[in-house]
């Protein structure tokens, strides 16, 4: 298929929305909360038309951050936002592997009005994914006794910060615009 024909397939940001089973709540607060920066680069955006593929899945605590703040973005720029789930849409998303091997998600393809792929970002800001090393860095083995407990305190931590840190957001939006303005 080609992006075109994917993006075709996708449904639109707001039915995504509806149909979340998970992380609903938190990724229409970031979508509230999120400021999006009084930015010139926005207005160079806009004058060029483009669309964007968003490979994810409501499972998912970094698409639940990351995209209501690209829906920011396409706002403000008069951009066609299409979501297909990754687990349904495998085809595409083993053609966006993060380091040749992993299924990360999200996944945002910018295309133009031809279907090129003219940029693609995901599944993380460098700058969140340090601060996602940090913490998972502090994790016991995996053998160890206490390890489910921790892994789950984790990743409560991380949704938090997701969910109300607006510097990670301001992080997020910093390296989507980078991709963007070449």
């Amino acid at each position: 298929m080609t992006l075109n024909e994917w993006f075709t397939k996708g449904m639109s940001p707001e039915a995504y929305i509806e149909n979340m089973q998970q992380h609903k709540e938190n990724l229409q607060h970031v979508y509230e909360h999120f400021n999006i920066p009084d930015d010139e680069r926005l207005n160079t955006l806009a004058d060029s038309p483009s669309r964007v593929i968003v490979l994810t899945e409501d499972w998912c605590g970094d698409a639940m951050v990351n995209v209501p703040i690209l829906l920011h973005i396409a706002e403000k720029t008069n951009m066609d936002v299409s979501m297909l789930l990754r687990d349904s849409n495998l085809e595409l998303m083993d053609q966006y592997l993060t380091n040749g091997k992993s299924r990360s998600i999200p996944i945002f393809i910018f295309i133009d009005e031809n279907g090129n792929e003219v940029a693609k970002w995901g599944p993380r800001a460098p700058e969140v994914q340090a601060k996602v090393d940090d913490l998972f860095s502090k994790l016991p083995a995996k053998d160890a006794p206490d390890y489910k407990e921790k892994w789950k305190e984790t990743l409560s931590s991380l949704t938090q910060m997701f969910r109300e840190d607006d510097k990670v957001w301001s992080e997020v939006y910093e390296s989507i615009m980078k991709t963007l303005i070449k």
